[in-house]
Formats: structure tokens, C-alpha cells, sequence
């Protein structure tokens, strides 16, 4: 209560430069703390939440023997974590450093030109569905993935049914790798993804399906797979597979992770628009639904 007490006090002399201060410190977290949904990030937290919550419980109930041994290992701790977690807080700190300054300010614009892409894909998965070619797409989102553009061939081109067809030809070099898209354009194929060590994937499930929960786990990517024994078309997000999707679904859910929502209603608007100039242009009456 005395504690309480003593933070009404100091109200009075809060400045404006302090509240400014605690805002863009709440804003920051609040904008870097997706990072820390990936399961190595989080893996982090919660050890260094474990070590100071445990430190706290051992000064308040005066456990001075373990206090005094915890605090010995927290000397030797920081260098522990960097050793035992290096491949998550690189791939954190690649996260950190690869955040567009407009996203992270929430100014980015509508990404209105990913519908055509997302047409194309859907079209090449279903094509590549019934033909039984494997393939797996990564769209990038903030996590712009760079230290996997290195482990492929560098491309640089428009997204189109024909382009990502020729990629993942079975007799092609860069079948085998997965393609990543980053910005609207096919940035690199023929990459090599991590592999995601989860209990919960099926078994029959092969290395494509493994690399594509991997690399969602590890970043927010949404990625494409389509099935080369079965032609089954299945997404990855968070860490988490969902199976044997329609083209339609396939749409629909591409849509609804890679555009933002507030453009939806818009294209919708602007399609009924479309129709009704065309059936004006053929003289055919307009009915309002």
C-alpha cells in the first residue's frame, strides 16, 4: 500500500518528455513482440523469464544459498544463452534488423498489386496439383528472409503461372528447392529451408512439409506446398499445417494473410463498379442487389 502511495506522489511530476518516453517503449513492444510468437524466440524468453522470476522468489524468501548460486550462474549466464541459442538469436536478430521502417510504423501501403500474384500462384498450384509436381512457395512478409535467398539462385522476376511452373518441372535444376517470394517478385529459387522438428507433423508427411512448417515456425512467412505424391495443396502459418485445400480455399486464405483487410470491401466495391459500366457499355439494365 505504501508502495502505491509512493507512485501517486510522484504523478504530479510526471513531465511530458516521460510520458513520451513510456509511449514509444509500449509502442516498440507492442510492435516487436510478434517476433517472439516463433518457437526458438520464445524458447528465449521464457528461459530468461524462468532465470528472473526465480532470482526474485529467492531474494523475497531469502534463500540466501540459492540466491547466492543463481546469482553466480547469472554471471556466467548471458554467454550460456548466446552459445546454447545462437541459431534462434541470430535468425531473432535478422528478424529485428529486416522489419520495414513503414511496417513497424503501421504506414505501409495496401498491398493492392498481391492479387494478380495470388491469382497466378493459385493457378499454378491447382495445375501443379493435378499434374503431381511438388512445390513449395514462401511468402515473405516482415521477416524478409534474406539468409535463405543465399542457399538458392537468385532470380529477380515476375510472378506468373508459366514462371513458377518452369521452376518446379520435375527436370529442372531448382525443382527441388523452395521458391521465395519477397515484395511481389520471385526473389530466389532452389532454396534450402530449416527443417521443422515438431512432434505434431504427420509421418507421412515428407521434407518439403517439414521445411515449410520450419520456416513458418521461424518466421511469419506463409508458405505453399503442394504434395508430389498426392497433389494435395496445404499452407503453413505459425507453425501450423493446414491440409488438402481447395484452389478456392487456397485463394482465400492467401488473401486473407497477405492483404490487408481494410482493402478488401474496396475491391469488392470496385468489381460491382466494373460490372456496371460493362453491361451499361451493352446496353443491358443495371439491377441494384
Amino acid at each position: 500500500m505504501s508502495e502505491l502511495q509512493a507512485i501517486i506522489a510522484q504523478l504530479p511530476g510526471i513531465k511530458l518528455m516521460d510520458i513520451l518516453d513510456i509511449a514509444i517503449v509500449a509502442f516498440l513492444i507492442y510492435k516487436l513482440l510478434p517476433i517472439f510468437r516463433s518457437t526458438g524466440t520464445g524458447r528465449i524468453a521464457w528461459v530468461v523469464l524462468a532465470v528472473i522470476v526465480i532470482s526474485w522468489l529467492t531474494e523475497v524468501l531469502k534463500l540466501h544459498m540459492l540466491n547466492f548460486i543463481l546469482s553466480q550462474l547469472l554471471a556466467v549466464g548471458l554467454v550460456a544463452v548466446v552459445v546454447l541459442f545462437q541459431p534462434e538469436l541470430r535468425r531473432m536478430l535478422d528478424q529485428v534488423m529486416n522489419i520495414k521502417f513503414k511496417t513497424l510504423l503501421g504506414m505501409e501501403k495496401p498491398e493492392q498489386e498481391m492479387m494478380p500474384i495470388i491469382n497466378q500462384t493459385v493457378k499454378a498450384c491447382e495445375t501443379m496439383s493435378r499434374e503431381r509436381v511438388g512445390a513449395l512457395l514462401v511468402f515473405a512478409r516482415s521477416s524478409r528472409l534474406e539468409e535463405y535467398f543465399k542457399t538458392g539462385t537468385m532470380i529477380d522476376g515476375q510472378v506468373s503461372e508459366q514462371l513458377l511452373r518452369n521452376i518446379f518441372f520435375p527436370r529442372a535444376s531448382l525443382h527441388d528447392g523452395a521458391v521465395i517470394i519477397c515484395d511481389g517478385r520471385v526473389a530466389a529459387a532452389g532454396c534450402v529451408l530449416p527443417l521443422s522438428e515438431s512432434s505434431r507433423i504427420s509421418a507421412d508427411l515428407g521434407t518439403r512439409h517439414r521445411a515449410a512448417v520450419g520456416v513458418s515456425e521461424v518466421s511469419d512467412a506463409v508458405v505453399v506446398v503442394v504434395s508430389e505424391e498426392t497433389g494435395a495443396i496445404s499452407v503453413a502459418v505459425d507453425g501450423m499445417l493446414k491440409r488438402h485445400l481447395a484452389p478456392q480455399t487456397l485463394k482465400k486464405l492467401l488473401c486473407h494473410e497477405l492483404c490487408p483487410e481494410d482493402t478488401q470491401p474496396e475491391d469488392k466495391l470496385v468489381l460491382k463498379l466494373r460490372q456496371k459500366l460493362q453491361k451499361k457499355e451493352k446496353g443491358g439494365k443495371v439491377r441494384e442487389k
